[in-house]
């Protein structure tokens, strides 16, 4: 089932950012590291997804001195929230985290690289219009299936795996191989719209079980 050459597993921004000492923490998320590592032992494609920002970001509280981290803003292409800023370009804290260990992985996306649009999913800017070609990407590879794990589960995870379910990919996410940020309940209103476009919740044992067997 899953080590067919149409199926791929998305590890999503599993950075010093948005680890422990990462300039946006999420807590406890080098916890799923080891799970996603044995995931990977699992599939034939692996893609990779990596925040890139420039300093000057326009998700970046620091931006917009009248506002405070976590407001949420209206910008050009809808409502935007307000990052401290994390991930720049170059950076320590843009650099995968050093227990990640996938030598496998064929691609890595890049995202958040435009100056004045945020990017959470791996396969479309925040405008729902500019895209990365990751789904081209995929067609030209014949992969039809995509599971999804990293962080965080209810903003970049959720957005790249509901637009995968819309772009005609079967989609899953490994709910512990992922972490949350769980602002004001995101993560149970994240859940709630995967689930509406179809995307599929499992847990890495059917994965890690089924490959036993």
């Amino acid at each position: 089932m899953l080590q067919t050459e149409r199926s791929a597993l998305i590890v999503v921004d599993v950075q010093n950012g948005f680890t422990s000492g990462g300039k946006l923490e999420v807590a406890q998320a080098e916890r799923i590291i080891p799970t996603i590592n044995q995931l990977a032992d699992h599939f034939d494609n692996i893609v990779l997804t990596q925040d890139w920002h420039p300093a000057n970001h326009i998700s970046f509280v620091e931006q917009h001195p009248q506002h405070k981290a976590f407001d949420v803003v209206q910008l050009d292409y809808g409502p935007q929230v307000l990052w401290p800023a994390h991930c720049i370009q170059g950076t320590q804290d843009a650099e995968f985290h050093p227990d990640l260990n996938i030598p496998t992985a064929q691609l890595i996306v890049r995202k958040g690289f435009r100056p004045h649009i945020d990017s959470y999913s791996a396969f479309m800017e925040a405008d729902h219009k500019t895209t990365t070609g990751l789904a081209g990407y995929l067609r030209e590879r014949q992969i039809d299936t995509v599971y999804i794990v990293g962080i965080a589960t209810d903003f970049c995870v959720a957005w790249t795996a509901m637009d995968a379910a819309r772009l005609g990919f079967k989609t899953f996410v490994i709910s512990d191989a992922t972490k949350a940020i769980d602002l004001q309940g995101s993560l149970q209103h994240a859940w709630q719209e995967m689930l509406a476009v179809g995307v599929k919740r499992m847990v890495s044992k059917e994965i890690l079980d089924f490959s036993k067997s």
